[in-house]
């Protein structure tokens, strides 16, 4: 199943329908709406979707944007933050999301669910990559006390979201609408694989969590050699809810347009299932020309 991220858009409009209305022109007729988003942009959003123009497949949190924040900043607000005050707006603002994602017969939210709080290690390691350094004895090292770093200060941080998961959970089964887990492209990000292994076992018996693959992200961390994104697939299509769906261009410039960069689709695409949501994820910086050019291209190579 086929939808398209408000991300693209968003920040252009002033009209919510007409938004709307510039994706609908692309060819998709079911819609993500995103972070990022204006709540001035509802008004038109709702105008659109009681007139039937469109489907929602779900949200992503925040959504709407917070109105202090000003900037697109999903992760503005985190559950693994030191401050109880953005503890508590960010399960707040993920609450009243689900709320709104149920008003739109939504099935899912995606979540971030915070960082651990350590030096930046991962552009350190992306800027090795670029100097064609990839496992080198430089890498290798630089690599590894990355990894020590984050396992000696993780504990805390993983907690503060399983917590936050806790209650995320209840109102997501209140309200029926999934709660999906995102794969992060940082490795300071929370969870880290083996800590999203471990929590998606945790729920593995709730219909009401679970995991949200985003293709670039994903690939980035391949990239860096953190894991490989066929075994990675693999292992989480258990607890597959959907996906995010843009392309790579070597080694950490995402966002792009689907089969226009350098991520291998033919062995990933078969591990989601076709009833599984696949979501175009594009920077607002793509061109709507090759928009049109490649999702025919998609359909016809994939057929979801």
């Amino acid at each position: 199943m086929i939808a398209f991220s408000t991300c693209w858009n968003s920040s252009r409009h002033h009209d919510g329908e007409e938004m709307i209305d510039e994706i609908l022109e692309l060819g998709f007729d079911t819609i993500e709406i995103s972070h990022g988003l204006s709540v001035s942009l509802l008004p038109g959003i709702k105008k659109a979707y009681e007139a039937g123009k469109f489907k929602v497949s779900g949200l992503h949190n925040f959504c709407p944007s917070p109105v202090e924040v000003l900037i697109d900043a999903p992760d503005c607000y985190e559950f693994t933050s030191h401050r109880s005050y953005d503890r508590k707006r960010a399960l707040d603002l993920t609450l009243k999301t689900i709320e709104y994602a149920a008003e739109f017969k939504a099935s899912y939210i995606v979540l971030h669910m915070g960082s651990v709080p350590m030096k930046k290690m991962t552009p350190e390691l992306t800027a090795l990559v670029k100097e064609g350094k990839l496992n080198t004895p430089d890498f290798v090292e630089l690599k590894l006390k990355t990894i020590r770093m984050r396992e000696k200060q993780a504990q805390l941080y993983v907690q503060r979201a399983r917590e936050a998961l806790t209650e995320i959970a209840k109102h997501a089964e209140k309200y029926k609408v999934a709660a999906a887990v995102e794969s992060r492209s940082r490795y300071e990000d929370v969870p880290s694989e083996r800590e999203m292994v471990a929590l998606m076992e945790d729920y593995a018996d709730n219909p009401w969590v679970g995991y949200w693959h985003d293709f670039g992200h994903v690939q980035l961390k391949h990239n860096l050699s953190l894991l490989d994104h066929e075994e990675w697939l693999t292992k989480m299509s258990p607890f597959l809810i959907g996906c995010h769906l843009h392309d790579v261009h070597w080694p950490a410039r995402d966002h792009r347009v689907p089969m226009t960069g350098t991520i291998n689709y033919d062995p990933l695409v078969p591990l989601v299932g076709d009833d599984k949501y696949v979501v175009w994820e594009l920077s607002p910086r793509r061109r709507t020309s090759q928009i049109e050019k490649q999702f025919p291209l998609w359909k016809e190579t994939y057929g979801i």
